[in-house]
């Protein structure tokens, strides 16, 4: 038995049991990230690559997390842990094209280093928001747990992005959850420029364990036999035992944020002492003292690597520059799905809004039984309109999840559950509380297909809208925030049919929506629909009120409105429902424009920045031709939604609406 061996570094390496071919193996693995950042930090100086962010110094960490999972347990890892691909053996040409944005890179241009993913290689890439990747490695660890797999999932932060309030939800889902996912914080004392004692007030991270219920390991995050040996023997636990670990890894960046950022910034004392430290060399002295390689071997294996590296780059550097092609980008914004209209049986009965939008739910979850919906006190409780009530006992805790009070961690955890082939709905207790997770929808969920071809099969519901008294904060019509993201899709009902067959068609589409449900609807408003499972058609509107003299373009409250409107005044107009407002129908648009002549768009959110701005632009530039009147836009005033009644009537669209309408005709 091999005992623990210090050399002049001072890093103690103990083999434990390992044999010599292990041994070898984490020495290559070793080399290779360390021989590349080298050939790149040449590049850029030579201006063939663009920017760099450097993880000298810090390789042992990833190298050793990537050596010690199995190749089908999932990694997220960050800017510094190129080791994490290599070790999953990515082929280096595609990894080069991948960092010089060529079209055979995995992001074909669109994004630069590690900013994707590959499912072949079960590894999810980053983005710029560092804290993300936590909550989407929760998701995946609770679809293995659903699965009955006996996997980890492991994911990579840094200690300046631990001061993100995601950092706290994932560990705290995780925790509560028991899922089998290692958290690994990079400890290596700054966060770009910032150093830790104006990040935190604590000294090691191990501290934060106790305080979440879960254990935290520190290991010498230079010592790649240390990580090695604690994350295999970690993982081996917590696969038999789920349960999420902390481990703290102390290291040290070489060099700066990313090469323009320099370092001038760190005392030049912590590179001296660092330095002495450095994983590779150490290790490499450590094997040839302990004569597990000779000098004769070592040259072999590094000249092995120097030339993959170079006919590797020599293939990159070959390929052209990727060619813009509007058509290729538009058509990456969505995974490829094409809805296929399901049908009812005829037996109807009554139901309110928010008994379609229940129905619905239960039918989707008998259909897919991949299907998991979360959110805050939707299971015992029944959630806070009741659309979830039995839903627990029907479907089992496993798939009715009440969640933590956070909102960015669970939608992250749906995208999670996605990369492992299964669909979630999260509830939003109120479209409001949507804020606290707007980083995980539109920087994650709606690009995430377009960067690397990975599907987000998440369905946020939005319980929206004023009229009921709940001021500010209950209250607010939001979706036009989300109308500006590609890559989003966006459904809003007005009626209890389109309510359940547009959940249903939202949930079986593998692409992220925003499903608005108006609360005022939903126990106000009841209709004879089908009882069976159906669908309705996403991006096409439906034209609620048929009439020649004035066209009403609106949607959810707003096509109530319009009609009461209609009514009072016996007028002949076409009350055109969009129902999706992303895409929206601008063929039926186009259609009711050049019918009338006279249009109004009607929405309760605001009218500052509204959708009906971009709709009245459209129509100006498409169909002014046939307009006998200036477009009308009607919306509620430039306020927050307030409290009192009077207020908020003088807030919402409603009168100022029937002023409109008769004074188009008037035009």
């Amino acid at each position: 038995m091999a005992t623990a061996t210090e050399n002049k570094s001072s890093i103690k390496y103990n083999r434990k049991d390992y044999d010599n071919k292990t041994l070898i193996a984490l020495y290559e693995r070793l080399l290779m990230p360390r021989m590349i950042e080298e050939k790149m930090l040449i590049l850029l100086r030579q201006g063939r690559i663009s920017k760099w962010f450097s993880g000298i110094g810090q390789e042992a960490i990833s190298v050793g997390a990537s050596f010690a999972l199995a190749s089908e347990e999932y990694l997220l890892p960050m800017h510094r842990n190129l080791g994490v691909f290599t070790g999953r053996d990515v082929p280096l040409a595609k990894l080069f094209t991948q960092f010089q944005g060529k079209k055979s890179g995995f992001s074909k241009g669109r994004d630069r280093s590690f900013h994707f993913g590959t499912n072949e290689h079960h590894i999810v890439g980053m983005i710029s928001h560092l804290g993300p990747q936590m909550s989407i490695a929760n998701g995946i660890a609770l679809a293995t747990l659903l699965n009955k797999e006996k996997k980890v999932t492991l994911a990579f932060t840094g200690d300046g992005a631990s001061s993100e309030g995601e950092f706290h939800e994932a560990i705290n889902v995780a925790a509560v959850w028991d899922l089998p996912v290692i958290f690994i914080v990079e400890h290596n004392g700054y966060g770009l420029s910032t150093p830790n004692r104006e990040q935190f007030k604590f000294k090691q991270f191990t501290d934060k364990g106790p305080g979440y219920g879960i254990d935290a390991i520190q290991v010498d995050g230079n010592n790649v036999l240390e990580v090695y040996d604690t994350i295999r023997q970690t993982a081996r636990n917590i696969r038999n035992n789920p349960a999420p670990i902390l481990i703290e890894a102390l290291t040290f960046r070489m060099r700066g944020h990313e090469e323009a950022s320099g370092t001038k910034y760190v005392p030049q004392e912590l590179f001296d002492k660092w330095e002495k430290k450095d994983p590779v060399i150490n290790y490499e002295q450590y094997l040839l003292k302990e004569k597990v390689i000779s000098n004769s071997k070592k040259d072999k294996i590094r000249a092995k690597i120097k030339e993959e590296i170079d006919s590797a780059w020599e293939q990159a550097f070959a390929e052209p520059k990727v060619q813009a092609v509007v058509s290729e980008e538009m058509n990456d914004i969505y995974y490829p799905h094409q809805q296929k209209i399901i049908q009812p049986g005829p037996a109807k009965s009554k139901k309110r809004f928010v008994d379609a939008i229940s129905d619905a739910l239960r039918k989707s979850m008998h259909k897919f039984p991949e299907l998991v919906i979360m959110g805050q006190d939707i299971a015992e409780y029944g959630g806070v309109f009741k659309i979830t009530q039995g839903f627990l006992d029907e479907f089992g805790s496993e798939r009715v999840r009440n969640t933590p009070l956070c909102e960015s961690a669970i939608i992250g955890a749906g995208l999670g559950l996605s990369i492992k082939n299964k669909k979630a709905v999260v509830e939003m207790q109120f479209a409001d509380f949507v804020t606290c997770g707007f980083n995980q929808i539109i920087n994650n969920l709606a690009k995430i297909h377009y960067r690397w071809g990975q599907n987000a099969d998440v369905v946020v519901r939005m319980p929206t809208g004023a009229g009921v008294g709940a001021g500010p904060f209950h209250s607010q019509s939001n979706e036009a925030w989300f109308f500006h993201t590609p890559g989003l899709k966006i459904v809003y009902p007005s009626n209890p049919r389109d309510a359940k067959g547009m959940l249903n068609a939202a949930i079986e589409d593998p692409n992220p929506y925003m499903y608005f449900e108006h609360k005022a609807l939903y126990r106000s408003l009841t209709d004879e629909i089908e009882d069976d499972y159906f669908t309705i058609e996403v991006g096409k509107a439906s034209l609620y009120h048929i009439g020649d003299d004035v066209s009403i373009i609106t949607y959810g409250m707003g096509v109530h409105w319009a009609s009461k409107v209609v009514k009072e005044l016996e007028l002949s107009a076409d009350i055109l429902d969009l129902r999706t407002l992303l895409p929206w129908d601008k063929e039926a648009v186009e259609q009711t424009v050049k019918k009338t002549g006279k249009v109004i768009v009607l929405h309760e959110d605001c009218l500052t920045g509204g959708i009906a701005g971009e709709i009245s632009a459209w129509i100006a530039e498409h169909c002014f031709e046939h307009l006998d009147a200036p477009i009308a836009r009607v919306a509620s005033i430039d306020t927050p939604v307030p409290f009192a009644a009077s207020l908020e009537e003088q807030f919402l669209p409603m009168a100022r609406l029937k002023e409109k309408v008769i004074e188009l005709l008037a035009y």
